[in-house]
């Protein structure tokens, strides 16, 4: 019974449009439905554009970060380094002039060792020295080519892992950017159902108010008949006046509103804000099943603020982490393998070589801090404890919520009842009281109010409809389960099927 009361609604709503299109400006007009604004929003909203634009910073810097852990190389050239310096000789305890011309290059392969945090590096470095030191009245010259191979190993010991840790703490963000993407699009439907229903509501509002002015003008043809003939008084003719002018300012006022809230959502849609739409909306609302456990139980499992919260934890323990590598204990373990060879002649530099192995072992110990360590270990314990905690509200505010958007969900239905109710009884009441009027039994004072009333509850059913859609829309975000459909929704989707569209 409630479903075809919707639908003979549908039918009287959009005759109520046809109206209203044909009246409105004869400007060529793009016809809006909530699908299509929708769209719209995906490729134009700028609070969209914002977040894929944050979710791309992230992907970048992630990319950057594993690229940084292959193998890199470099080539460093120095064409000429030329000096001439006095300089003094320990040895001899005298003092001697030294110049020198030189040019090299250094040719590096570094690679990071992602499981040790460790290093190691092949480096190359060739080079053409000219060196003469003139030491009593005696000058020493020497011209050589000369090449140093070496393989490098660094390896940090005792602590922990910093290029895994930076690693995972990229991951997370960029997993953060993509729920709260995903998010911002469920945001985006609902923000964009709301201006579009706003538009909606300000255009019945204009047709409602143009029906009452061309209900006004009519009563007043009456009123000023019946003055003319000698049938009423000429106060009936000045309070018709007084209608009809008020009539007219409301018509005005509802353009007014209807041209704001257009610009309003033009504007969240990224639209053209000099391009004229016209909205075309369903608001029969049929009644949908709910329930409520599987709301909920969806909701917990599914709801991406959970996960946003959990990440929150996991980061406050790799500050944890890295709070206790302050001022510990550490080591630095560096090995290096490689020849050197050197000739004035460029083909024989490695007729000789040298080898020249090196090992170097350090180690950081601190002694006292006057409990630093202590007390910035104890302030990250404490803000991994907040963090859980918020992941425990964060459930109960969920319950929470969908319960309230549930309760909601079952009232809207009884005020859509009592709305339908209402507006039929207002519309048998007016044309009652319009035959009075004619038949002359009733001012127009009072006939103005029963009007009124007839356009106050027309507006009330309305609302209530969109009320119950909005609400369906709110427990459809807030359990991520669409109940007309009757699936679930999977987060990862919105940001994939982001991707496919690009």
């Amino acid at each position: 019974m409630r479903r075809s009361k919707f639908n003979l609604f549908q039918k009287l709503t959009f005759a109520i449009l046809l109206v209203g299109l044909v009246s409105l400006t004869s400007r060529a007009q793009e016809a809006l439905t909530l699908d299509r604004a929708l769209a719209i929003a995906e490729t134009g909203s700028p609070d969209l554009q914002i977040s894929l634009l944050n979710l791309e910073r992230f992907q970048k810097t992630l990319e950057a970060q594993r690229a940084a852990l292959k193998s890199r190389f470099s080539l460093e050239v120095n064409p000429v380094n030329y000096s001439n310096q006095r300089r003094f000789d320990t040895r001899f305890s005298e003092w001697y002039t030294n110049e020198n011309f030189e040019s090299n290059g250094v040719f590096r392969v570094s690679q990071p060792i992602l499981p040790t945090d460790g290093t190691i590096s092949l480096i190359n470095e060739f080079g053409w020295s000219s060196s003469n030191s003139t030491l009593s009245n005696s000058t020493n010259e020497s011209q050589v080519w000369y090449n140093n191979l070496y393989l490098n190993f660094n390896q940090p010991l005792f602590t922990y892992n910093r290029l895994k840790v930076q690693l995972r703490q990229l991951e997370l963000n960029l997993e953060n950017a993509e729920i709260s993407y995903a998010m911002q699009r469920l945001n985006l439907e609902r923000n964009v159902t709301e201006f579009f229903y706003n538009v909606y509501m300000t255009q019945m509002n204009l047709n409602i108010a143009r029906e009452e002015l061309a209900n006004t003008q009519k009563s007043y043809d009456i009123i000023v008949n019946k003055v003319n003939a000698g049938l009423a008084a000429m106060e009936e003719q000045y309070q018709a006046e007084l209608n009809l002018s008020t009539a007219k300012s409301d018509v005005q006022n509802s353009e007014v509103n209807f041209e704001n809230a257009k610009d309003q959502l033009k504007l969240y849609l990224g639209m053209d804000l000099f391009e004229d739409i016209v909205i075309l909306a369903d608001i029969s609302a049929n009644p949908v099943p709910v329930l409520l456990d599987t709301a909920i139980q969806n909701g917990l499992r599914s709801r991406m603020e959970l996960r946003q919260r959990e990440i929150d934890i996991e980061n406050s323990q790799f500050d944890l982490i890295e709070t206790k590598s302050l001022n510990e204990f550490m080591g630095e373990l560096n090995l290096r393998v490689g020849i050197t060879g050197d000739d004035e002649k460029l083909n024989k530099i490695f007729d000789q070589p040298t080898r020249s192995p090196s090992v170097g072992l350090t180690f950081n110990i601190p002694i006292f801090d006057w409990g630093e360590k202590k007390a910035r270990i104890a302030a990250a314990e404490a803000a991994i404890r907040s963090n859980e905690l918020n992941l425990s509200e964060e459930k109960k505010q969920i319950i929470i919520d969908i319960r309230q958007t549930y309760r909601n969900l079952q009232n809207q239905l009884t005020q859509i009842d009592i709305a339908e109710q209402n507006e039929r009884n207002a519309q048998l009441t007016y044309e009652i009281n319009l035959e009075r009027y004619e038949n002359g039994d009733l001012t127009g004072m009072d006939l103005n109010l029963y009007q009124t009333q007839l356009s106050q509850n027309k507006i009330a059913y309305s609302q209530a409809l969109i009320n119950y859609k909005i609400e369906l829309l709110n427990l459809k975000i807030q359990s991520l389960y669409d109940f007309e459909r009757n699936e679930a929704i999977l987060p990862t989707e919105l940001y994939l099927n982001q991707e496919n569209n690009q």
